[in-house]
């Protein structure tokens, strides 16, 4: 096993590079066995714990996903995941694309027969619970909270579709919404294989649909699980496909500008500045749009995040000064004032970090990470926790100062077992 072979090389027992990941020492096992790989967070660390680039730890994980395969995977002592929550949904998934490929090869006069909700539920109906769930998700301290919810709705849209009545297309947006919220749970809870099922679901289901909008928001989500793993050359050519859809949408919508500010992150991430400022000057237009372009759910871009989404774009492109500006006025916005919005407020103050951090700055560094790991471990964020992952890689030589490794150690307790 070379990922075992590599690990003994460097002097390091599973049990110390579990400690220094942050995961469990049977994590570090099964990694090594092949019966699971790591997650794209813990990727980047393994990989920096072993002193190697992201493409030679894939080689290193390779053979052993390779012998489990051949081992036709009965060497496992895994426990079976039936009644797993994720394998539940998983299923559900699966049973909605099923049902809705079917539904568009008939002609339509057959699909109308065998649509619609068997307890009277009209498609109209799952509009209206998905739009309330993305408001509880979006009100909601703890994202996997609303899991439950969105599995049991999951269920009521599969009796829908196997119903006598109704309408083909609505049902079918009512999936793609209801795909596309799941993800966003599984992405905030760090399970990027899971959230990837649910964006590519929610793009098959939303083509079927002809819902050119719904389609280039499951892409743009997607490109987000690229960009997670520093892939930005993939995110630009899945948001390149992206806006073309959008350009096909419905102009009123505020889609085509949801596109431009996830294209400017992408831009910055591959060092363009001049690419990145357009994207924002083009998402920023978004307020010439009528107040209805957003719907609550699906599509929530308003443009009342993009002084702190520019901001994190100038820190990317290490544009200091401009970056705190922007930051520092982000976080007098309402919205992101204590005790409003844990995510928004937890990533603001990890980017203050972390130019505190660029800077040598003890005392900032200090400061904003200790308030965004409050706000990691109130919300049970994996997207705050995340980001301030992020952050132990630009300590340096600040590691050396006790309160910066207090802060570090802090920070690997939030780590994804």
């Amino acid at each position: 096993m070379r990922l075992a072979k590599r690990r003994r090389a460097l002097g390091y027992s599973q049990e110390k590079l579990a400690q220094l990941l942050g995961v469990d020492r049977t994590t570090v096992g099964r990694w090594e066995s092949g019966r699971i790989d790591p997650q794209p967070p813990q990727r980047r660390g393994l990989a920096i714990a072993l002193e190697v680039s992201l493409e030679e730890l894939d080689a290193l994980l390779a053979p052993a996903r390779t012998a489990d395969r051949e081992s036709g995977g009965h060497q496992s002592s895994e426990p079976s995941n039936a009644g797993d929550p994720d394998e539940m949904i998983r299923r559900e998934f699966l049973r909605i694309l099923t049902i809705s490929g079917a539904l568009t090869v008939l002609p339509v006069e057959e699909a109308e027969a065998l649509v619609e909700g068997v307890h009277g539920g009209a498609p109209a109906d799952f509009a209206r619970m998905n739009s309330h769930l993305w408001q509880v998700y979006q009100l909601a301290r703890s994202k996997g909270s609303v899991y439950p919810v969105v599995r049991d709705q999951l269920t009521t849209l599969n009796q829908a579709l196997a119903g006598n009545r109704g309408s083909r297309g609505p049902l079918l947006s009512a999936a793609a919404d209801l795909f596309q919220l799941a993800g966003e749970v599984a992405f905030d809870g760090s399970r990027y294989s899971d959230a990837v099922a649910s964006y590519s679901l929610a793009a098959s289901v939303s083509k079927d649909a002809e819902t050119y909008d719904l389609w280039a928001c499951a892409l743009v989500r997607h490109a987000y699980v690229d960009m997670s793993e520093q892939r930005y050359r993939q995110a630009a050519q899945m948001l390149g496909a992206a806006a073309r859809l959008a350009g096909r949408g419905d102009s009123s919508l505020s889609t085509r500008h949801w596109v431009a500010s996830v294209q400017a992150e992408a831009y910055a991430g591959l060092g363009d500045l001049d690419g990145c400022e357009r994207a924002m000057d083009q998402a920023e237009s978004v307020h010439d749009l009528a107040a209805d372009s957003v719907n609550g759910g699906w599509l929530r871009f308003d443009g009342t995040r993009l002084i702190e989404e520019r901001g994190s774009r100038y820190l990317q492109l290490g544009r200091l000064d401009l970056a705190e500006d922007a930051l520092r006025r982000a976080l007098k916005q309402t919205a992101l004032a204590s005790g409003q919005s844990y995510r928004r407020r937890g990533a603001v103050l990890t980017d203050l970090a972390v130019i505190g951090a660029k800077r040598r700055d003890v005392e900032q560094v200090v400061a904003y990470g200790n308030e965004a790991i409050g706000l990691a471990r109130a919300s049970g964020s994996g997207y705050v926790a995340r980001r301030l992952r992020a952050l132990c890689d630009e300590f340096g030589p600040l590691s050396r100062d006790q309160r910066v490794a207090e802060l570090g150690a802090e920070i690997t307790t939030l780590g994804t077992p």
